[in-house]
């Protein structure tokens, strides 16, 4: 039976508010970031710009890997939150820690022994050093990052997402000082360039751990947790469960991030004036998916938690209040892109060229928001099921087989009988659009499978 009245959205879409605002706006304050590294570094020379957009490549995708595995603790901790098991978060944190700590040796080494992948870019020597200097910086920061991700998880899976959004919002004051302190020098300090934002990261990664672990072990709503009461050596056990649901959320992730990455290599073969028009078109769509992003987060949390309090009932029907609200903003966001597009585009004050080029593929940007919101909706809701391993087989299908390879057969007329219009990068954008599609039917087939079977295998007790 399919939960879902018209009469819940007015109790769900407030507390999935309460919970998604505080996380899109620490999700702005993070690409934020990214932004300022781009435009501090543009200003101090194009060879460190390359080399910055080389190893950012590099690092995201060893971090979102790492990263995802695990946040696999919020829907852990969200279930264990729900049923009251207060003391027992307190050990999965610990375990989740110990995990964050052997994936960051994993991670340190490809940051420092990146050699391989950089010297298939075919940059010049400086641009190379550059690039590993970078990323050797950023290997500092990993283990600050990784811990951090774990308190991340905890504060999602109890509630408090306004916690981590103050820290971020700390660390984005931080930022553009530290940028102007390491990019260009002063106060005795010699400008690095490029290398220069990895160091300002560095020391915001570490300010924003140590400022977060003070925060849970002197708050008085973090002691049921019982996270800092004693020594926890590794439990294998429990490591395995994590990195069991982990390991599947963190390679979607990646098949995400490489996706469009592969994407973009593929449009920049079409010139100059495709990827510039690309690249505009995929910066504001990676600010409008943080809207579905924190939709979504949120969703996952209290799906989790009504998991863990045994009503499975109640579960569904905040996922399918949460499809219902998180399509509908989306698709009103959509409409809004498309009527408004000259003056987004006017943001970023392209070349006439480049603009001309950009407007067709807005229409895209505009029509996949449905599929977009779809898609991560159900992915999540299927995470706080604890459910990761087919959502990775579904992504890496779509995204990949009918995404990557159905955008390269219309964008490059692979078979000569592609209409104009789906050519070039309408038809990358094109694949991509049908990906999202075919992955929010069979995820959101899957989702109302697991929770009718969740709901015969686990009734909820009658008192």
């Amino acid at each position: 039976m399919l939960h879902f009245k018209l009469s819940r959205l007015r109790e769900d879409v407030p507390a999935l508010l309460k919970l998604a605002g505080p996380l899109l706006i620490g999700q702005l304050a993070v690409i934020a970031f990214g932004v300022l590294d781009t435009a501090m570094t543009a200003r101090y020379s194009a060879e460190d710009l390359a080399a910055l957009a080389m190893a950012s490549a590099i690092f995201i995708s060893v971090y979102v890997g790492l990263t995802g595995v695990v946040s696999a603790l919020a829907p852990i901790a969200g279930q264990l939150f729900g049923a009251k098991r207060y003391s027992e978060i307190g050990e999965e944190v610990r375990q989740a820690t110990w995990l964050a700590l052997g994936l960051t040796i994993l991670g340190c080494l490809i940051l420092t022994n990146a050699d391989h992948v950089l010297e298939i870019s075919h940059l010049s020597p400086d641009i190379e050093d550059k690039a590993k200097l970078y990323l050797n910086i950023l290997a500092i920061g990993l283990p600050a990052s990784m811990v951090m991700r774990v308190l991340m998880a905890l504060h999602n899976a109890v509630s408090r997402p306004a916690v981590i959004t103050i820290i971020q919002l700390i660390g984005l004051g931080l930022k553009l000082p530290l940028n102007l302190l390491f990019i260009y020098g002063g106060f005795g300090i010699e400008g690095m360039g490029g290398p220069g934002c990895a160091v300002a990261t560095v020391i915001i990664n570490w300010t924003w751990m140590l400022l977060t672990l003070g925060f849970v072990l002197f708050d008085r709503f973090y002691k049921p947790f019982a996270i800092f009461v004693r020594f926890s050596p590794p439990d294998w056990h429990r490591i395995w469960v994590l990195l069991k649901l982990g390991a599947p959320i963190g390679f979607s992730y990646l098949i995400e991030v490489t996706s469009f990455t592969f994407m973009s290599l593929f449009i920049a073969r079409l010139g100059t004036t495709a990827l510039a028009g690309h690249q505009i078109v995929a910066n504001l769509g990676t600010v409008i998916y943080m809207v579905p992003l924190s939709l979504s987060i949120a969703t996952m949390t209290l799906v989790s938690q009504s998991i863990g309090a045994n009503k499975p009932a109640r579960a569904e029907e905040i996922g399918w209040s949460s499809v219902f609200f998180t399509t509908a903003t989306c698709i009103t966001i959509g409409i809004a892109v498309w009527v408004f597009r000259m003056q987004l585009l006017d943001l970023y004050d392209p070349p006439p060229e480049v603009k001309a080029f950009s407007i067709p593929l807005f229409l895209f940007i505009a029509f996949y928001q449905i599929f977009d919101a779809l898609q991560i909706t159900a992915a999540f809701i299927l995470r706080a099921y604890r459910i990761a391993f087919w959502p990775m087989l579904i992504y890496a299908g779509s995204l990949w087989g009918v995404g990557l390879g159905g955008g390269y057969l219309m964008g490059f007329n692979v078979f000569g009988n592609v209409p104009t219009f789906l050519q070039g990068a309408n038809g990358f954008w094109a694949g991509n659009s049908l990906s999202l599609g075919l992955a929010a039917c069979f995820l959101l087939y899957l989702f109302r499978k697991t929770a009718e079977r969740y709901e015969k295998t686990h009734p909820p007790l009658v008192l």
